[in-house]
């Protein structure tokens, strides 16, 4: 079967959540980070990478380079409050998702038989339409291209590498763009007259492991094209969880319900396929006075099977203060262990 693959990363992910949140901002020099002369920058506003800032710069310098920069604190809850609705989108498409950061992952979309473009499309439109955010996506046959095609359009943009398209696509990128070629080997390498992969290509083979190390026959490789790695779900999981931030506040529980049902729809298709039961569920919300609170509900007996955490999600919803309103509701099973039996329904 051939291999299909998705990257898909958030455009200035942080800076744009700023300025989703303060409209005032947009279209300006944003920079979020540390706000003080010792403070480092996390991300910015394509605005302000005109002026050479970028991640991980002292704050000091940041303002050197660009003195009318707006430089705004972390606000990390939110984000992880906007990374979860995307995250949702992500595991709606298939549950082969690899995170790789907050606002990144890979995707293993070769089981789907939709065509990856419009998959692609539907990641884009979803993310637009629930968060006011754009993603960028690149597809390709392997994790290496596909990753390197998600920063060909940026920002808001979309690229596909097709295997004939390889490796003469790849020959005038500057070295820098190989994913494992760090700063260090890229001046070693500019220092030789290494500047692009078509001089890369000429390297002798022994010669990679001289100047990569142990790293060496993977980059050899992957300038050629050439990538076996899979998308990892296999990570230790220690719990599987969906949750979303409502458009409205609401406090009914039969519409918090309709939630419960459809988040135990996609938490059922996870563990099944992990070949996962769980003995316990938590229902998260988080109130209009952004408060968040956590009921919790542990079984006698694992379950797994979606008409189980449906009733058992049914239960712990109906422990909840419903006094004010709610913002966001989340819902996530724990206390996870590999099934050996088949199990029936507890109910």
């Amino acid at each position: 079967m051939k291999r299909s693959i998705i990257h898909v990363d958030m455009d200035a992910f942080f800076a744009a959540i700023e300025e989703k949140d303060n409209p005032s901002l947009k279209g300006k020099p944003v920079i979020v980070g540390g706000t003080e002369e010792r403070g480092v920058v996390c991300t910015c506003s394509y605005e302000a990478r005109k002026f050479g800032v970028h991640s991980a710069m002292p704050t000091y310098i940041a303002k050197q380079k660009c003195p009318f920069g707006i430089f705004v604190p972390v606000r990390y809850e939110r984000y992880k409050e906007i990374s979860s609705q995307i995250f949702e989108i992500l595991f709606s498409i298939t549950d082969l998702v690899e995170p790789l950061s907050i606002d990144e992952a890979y995707l293993d979309i070769s089981n789907i038989e939709d065509e990856s473009l419009m998959i692609a499309k539907k990641i884009k439109k979803k993310v637009k339409e629930e968060t006011g955010l754009t993603i960028s996506v690149g597809i390709s046959y392997n994790k290496f291209l596909a990753k390197l095609a998600s920063d060909w359009n940026k920002p808001d943009g979309i690229k596909i590498i097709e295997e004939n398209e390889v490796p003469e696509i790849l020959l005038p990128l500057p070295i820098r763009k190989i994913y494992g070629i760090g700063e260090k080997s890229t001046k070693k390498l500019n220092g030789i007259g290494i500047y692009t992969v078509n001089d890369l290509m000429k390297i002798p083979t022994d010669l990679f492991e001289s100047y990569f190390g142990k790293y060496g026959h993977e980059i050899y490789n992957r300038i050629r094209g050439i990538d076996n790695r899979e998308v990892k779900i296999s990570r230790k999981v220690k719990s599987i969880g969906r949750e979303t931030t409502l458009k409205r506040d609401i406090n009914d529980i039969d519409k918090l319900q309709k939630y419960v049902e459809r988040f135990s729809k996609n938490i059922a298709y996870s563990l099944e396929k992990r070949n996962l039961a769980a003995k316990t569920l938590t229902i998260k919300t988080r109130t209009s006075d952004f408060i968040s609170h956590t009921k919790s509900k542990t079984m006698n007996e694992y379950f797994y099977k979606v008409e189980d955490i449906i009733i058992v999600g049914g239960q712990v919803l109906k422990e909840i203060d419903l006094n004010l309103d709610i913002r966001l509701i989340g819902i996530s099973v724990s206390n996870l262990k590999e099934k050996s039996l088949e199990q029936i329904s507890m109910f």
